[in-house]
């Protein structure tokens, strides 16, 4: 019997992580990415909880651990950057705003497009552009490659996602967090530590800095913004019209404003986006699902992509193998995943506003409540505060069935 064959969108965490537990189950996946290349760099994210114990049982978290950025914990900083408390990072797998494994995203890319490419065919630069669903299987259209045919279509292609859109139409509902952030590498200078430093200024305005690998820094500013309506405008800017923007929004920011706006002039990696969440009412359609961010983005303040992209990968290669029938397999992801992915989304009160107050009387307030939960006595509660709930989920054995 042929390996039925699966078609992933999408080459960042979930899909490659998919095709790894794809072929270990007797699948033949191919991956297309509508990037020219891989994309490398990356701002930090972190691997936890059953995020972390599927890296163990793929065999990559040594792997994962060799590439970590360093980041040594959390660092609140008020005026003119004195320290308001700080948080060590986890040495648990789900504790602490910083976790124990730290890593660029591109790198972790990286590590899971290595282990999957000897069995995976991975085609850059295109996309799918058509999918029609048939009795037996699913003819998909390219950009730049003929029709083709298929048993199973997966998308994992992003908050954005092209492919669920061809399928699900306006289903999901994208919502909101009324956030906006911009990421930049910048240059990294003697002053520079392996803390990720968080600085607050008016207006709901926040700078952060971060170590990573590379001996360079990984520069965000975060604005506070509408909730009420999804900033579509942001997509549409050209980088000079966001460095623009920047110096207009963060010029008398304070702290290291001046010196992040004069390295995002010269970043070639210059990125921003608004922040919001992916509720869909199902993650399946006929021969088609839904897997990570285009799934159930939680969004990055959330603390649960990476977990949940590649949990979600786990699950969804399981029940694939552990089911005869893909609608039956379908069922079986949802109903182990569902759960978890509600949790991810439940943020914590006021985020992300909460971290961004508009006053200065709301900054010195925050500001309290961060030392009150770096005390000893409180720090329990502290630490739960910054964990996410990356570990609440039973993670179904499918070793049995070859993995």
């Amino acid at each position: 019997m042929p390996k039925p064959r699966v078609l992933i969108s999408g080459a960042s965490i979930a899909g490659p992580a998919l095709a790894f537990w794809l072929h270990r189950y007797g699948f033949e996946p191919t991956v297309v990415e509508r990037a020219p290349e891989l994309r490398l760099g990356g701002q930090n994210i972190d691997v936890r909880g059953a995020g972390r114990e599927v890296s163990r049982r793929m065999g990559i978290e040594d792997s994962i651990r060799a590439a970590t950025t360093g980041e040594v914990g959390t660092r609140f900083l008020g005026p003119g950057g004195k320290t308001v408390a700080e948080f060590p990072a986890g040495t648990t797998d789900s504790g602490g705003a910083t976790a124990e494994l730290e890593i660029l995203r591109g790198d972790l890319a990286e590590i899971l497009v290595s282990r999957s490419q000897p069995n995976t065919e991975y085609r850059f630069g295109d996309r799918i552009a058509s999918i029609r669903e048939e009795a037996d299987g699913v003819t998909v259209g390219f950009d730049n490659a003929p029709d083709e045919r298929f048993d199973l279509v997966v998308a994992a292609d992003g908050i954005g996602s092209s492919t669920r859109q061809l399928v699900f139409g306006n289903e999901a509902d994208i919502r909101s967090l009324g956030l906006e952030i911009t990421y930049a590498t910048i240059p990294r200078t003697a002053a520079d530590d392996d803390w990720w430093r968080w600085y607050n200024a008016p207006g709901g305005r926040s700078i952060t800095l971060r170590p990573d690998s590379q001996g360079t820094i990984r520069a965000a500013l975060n604005l506070i913004t509408d909730k009420n309506r999804q900033d579509v405008g942001a997509d549409r800017r050209t980088p000079a019209q966001q460095r623009a923007r920047l110096r207009a929004q963060f010029g008398d920011a304070g702290w290291e404003a001046q010196r992040i706006l004069a390295g995002i002039d010269d970043a070639d990696d210059l990125y921003f986006e608004s922040i919001g969440q992916v509720h869909a009412p199902r993650w399946s359609s006929g021969r088609v699902a839904l897997l990570g961010d285009a799934a159930y983005c939680a969004s990055p303040v959330s603390g649960m992509g990476t977990s949940l992209a590649l949990t979600g990968a786990y699950v969804l290669a399981g029940e694939l193998a552990a089911h005869r029938h893909h609608r039956d397999a379908f069922a079986g992801y949802e109903r182990i995943m569902r759960p978890y992915v509600a949790q991810a989304q439940q943020l914590p009160p006021g985020t992300p506003r909460a971290a961004n107050p508009q006053s200065r009387l709301g900054i010195a307030a925050f500001g309290v409540a961060l030392k009150v939960a770096a005390t000893p006595f409180i720090g329990r509660l502290g630490d739960r505060f910054f964990t996410p709930p990356a570990d609440k989920i039973d993670l179904p054995d499918y070793s049995h069935l070859g993995g």
